[in-house]
């Protein structure tokens, strides 16, 4: 009996070791010259959001990569304050000199059309609006990380350089983005 315990209890070992070492999904690349052949293809255009990448995650969620392009304006940036309920977003300053403004609350929020591109491809359901009231602003650059969860309104109130460029990743726990989307 104690033979047969310990048998088992080998088997169960060497069966969760096993499953422990089994790969469970494949990585998916996004090669540095797809980033800059969309910062290129953009660069002309005041504001550019191109989602590059929608991927599933073992069929759990989805991550988004994308890269954002906004040339600045003579002065303050147009409020355009906006959320998204259901992705959070983590932006890498590639280029440029930013004040973003995060929290607080969107003035004259309204829900995005469900027909809109931000909410098809590049964010799911969304709220926009004017300026953001009581939000909390900070100076970003090259390098810099920015996590901002669902829900949290944002802004770039001031563009301080000639554009500001940055890497977006955009976590999909709910699967509200198009997996398998793919840039041209």
């Amino acid at each position: 009996m104690r033979k047969g315990l310990t048998l088992l209890f080998a088997l169960s070992m060497a069966n969760l070791i096993q499953a422990q070492h089994t790969p469970r999904g494949t990585a998916i690349d996004v090669p540095g010259s797809e980033i800059e052949r969309i910062v290129e293809k953009t660069k002309s255009a005041a504001v550019s959001d191109t989602q590059i990448k929608v991927v599933s995650i073992n069929e759990e969620y989805n991550v988004g990569v994308g890269v954002v392009h906004r040339a600045r304006t003579h002065g303050k940036q147009a409020a355009n304050g906006i959320e998204h309920s259901q992705i959070t977003e983590v932006y890498h300053v590639i280029s440029g000199n930013a004040t973003l403004v995060t929290g607080g609350n969107i003035d004259n929020v309204q829900e995005m059309p469900a027909t809109s591109q931000v909410v098809k491809v590049l964010n799911g359901p969304s709220s926009g609006g004017g300026a953001i009231v009581g939000g909390v602003s900070r100076k970003v650059g090259p390098g810099d990380v920015v996590v901002i969860p669902p829900n949290t309104p944002h802004w770039f109130s001031e563009i301080n350089s000639d554009e500001v460029v940055y890497l977006v990743i955009r976590i999909d726990p709910h699967k509200v983005l198009p997996a398998g989307y793919a840039a041209k």
